[in-house]
Order: structure tokens, then C-alpha cells, then sequence
């Protein structure tokens, strides 16, 4: 029988001895259960007991089950390795967050530290899914859509949690919208879905989005102060899908 030794790096997935190993998507849907723990603890502890909050756990349990299987069917059709990886361990810590985050906004909770707190850690998160990817030799199709689908879904939480608090404006909401407009886009247009050149300048633009929003998340900034910065979120967004799509456009023609 083979026995499976485990590295921090490259063999992460796979159990650390004995002849049983893991695969991705196996292991993926163990963390996901250990991270479903993990989001209805962390979210009474976020929240604390008020009215209603079963049925915001309830909602947000649900949502944050129908995006892990989403994740574990891509994952067994466009993840190439064998071993899943610190990296989209990572990623579904990030998902963890969000749907906490989800929760809070259900249940109307205000800006407080530990929301900012929690934003905090996603974003962190993000910088380090990828730098693991690289690491470990684990990047994939996969991981990328993954983690891209995490990014939208952190940024429309908090964007709606800003406007509902009061933050901001409501149209702050738009923050976290273009994604998913571009994807509706795609639908009916199909010239759209050429894939697209890297850019530094789009990921610094979805660096100073998501910046902004967690900065709602600041108690003390949570008075609509920060509403021309959020102007200028949004003119860069703008600029920055423009950009893409007539982009695409000009290769289409």
C-alpha cells in the first residue's frame, strides 16, 4: 500500500498517511463542511443573539451551500492537479467571510470593528490565494474563476451593506454590481466573451474598489463622508469596463 507523505506546498489535499488519499474535490468538500461550522459559530459570536437571527443563518447557510456546490463541480470538470492546495483553501476562507458578512447584513447589522475586521482578513486572503497558487504550482482555470466569483460576491455584500447602513449613498450598490452586469452583458452579447489582455490598471481599479468599500466598514467613517471617494470608485469602474469593452468590440469587428 502506498503511503502519502504530506508537504506544507505541494501535497496539501491528500491525508498524511495511509493508503486512502483525498482527491480536490473530496477534500474540497470536507473544508467546505468544517467551513460551514466555522460560519454559523462565527457568525453568532459576530452578531450575538437577536431576533431573527435563525432565519438569517438559515438564509446564509443556504446561499453559502449553493456557492460551495457550484465551486465543487468546477472543480471536478477544470481543475487539472491532483492535490487541492493551500491556495483554494484560501479562497473558501475568503467564501467563509463573505457569507458571515451576508449574514450580518440580514440581520441589519451596523459598521462596527469586527466587520471591518473581517473585511480585513478577506482581503488579505486575497493577496495570499494567489501568491500560493504560484508557490505551490497549483494555478489553475479553476482557482482563478473561484477566486474572481469571491471577489464580486465580497464586493456586493459590502456594497449593499453600506447603503443600507447609510455608509454611503445608495448608489454606492453600483460598487458591486459591474461584474455581474458584465456578466449579464455576456449573455446577450457574445463578442464580449473573448478573453481580455491582463492589465495592471484593472486590478488596481478592483484593489481601490474593494478598498473603499471596507472602508464603510470603519464605524467613525460610516457618515457619508467618503461619498466623493466612492464617486470616483465608480468613474473608475466605469472607465475600466469601458475600456475592456471597446476592447473587445474592436476585435469583434
Amino acid at each position: 500500500m502506498k503511503t502519502v507523505r504530506l508537504n506544507l506546498f505541494k501535497d496539501v489535499g491528500l491525508a498524511a498517511s495511509g493508503p486512502v488519499a483525498l482527491s480536490p474535490v473530496g477534500t474540497f468538500v470536507v473544508a467546505a463542511s468544517v467551513g460551514a461550522v466555522f460560519l454559523l459559530l462565527g457568525s453568532l459570536i459576530l452578531i450575538g443573539p437577536q431576533p431573527g437571527l435563525t432565519f438569517a443563518l438559515v438564509i446564509g447557510l443556504i446561499v453559502y451551500l449553493f456557492a460551495v456546490i457550484w465551486a465543487a463541480h468546477r472543480l471536478s470538470a477544470d481543475y487539472p492537479h491532483a492535490v487541492l492546495g493551500l491556495c483554494n483553501l484560501a479562497t473558501l476562507c475568503r467564501l467563509v467571510i463573505v457569507a458571515m458578512l451576508f449574514i450580518a447584513l440580514l440581520q441589519g447589522l451596523s459598521p462596527t470593528w469586527a466587520t471591518f475586521t473581517l473585511a480585513i482578513l478577506a482581503l488579505s486572503l486575497d493577496g495570499v490565494d494567489g501568491w500560493l497558487a504560484r508557490k505551490q504550482g497549483l494555478a489553475s482555470d479553476f482557482g482563478a474563476r473561484f477566486d474572481v466569483e469571491v471577489d464580486a460576491a465580497f464586493a456586493l455584500v459590502l456594497a449593499v451593506m453600506a447603503a443600507v447602513n447609510g455608509a454611503a449613498g445608495v448608489y454606492v450598490v453600483l460598487l458591486g454590481l459591474p461584474y455581474y452586469l458584465f456578466g449579464l452583458a455576456r449573455m446577450i452579447l457574445p463578442w464580449l466573451n473573448r478573453p481580455l489582455p491582463d492589465r495592471f490598471s484593472r486590478k488596481a481599479v478592483c484593489v481601490f474598489q474593494i478598498a473603499a468599500l471596507i472602508a464603510l466598514q470603519v464605524p467613525v467613517l460610516a457618515d457619508g463622508r467618503l461619498n466623493l471617494v466612492i464617486s470616483a470608485v465608480t468613474l473608475a469602474l466605469l472607465w475600466s469596463f469601458g475600456r475592456d469593452i471597446f476592447w473587445l468590440r474592436q476585435q469583434s469587428t
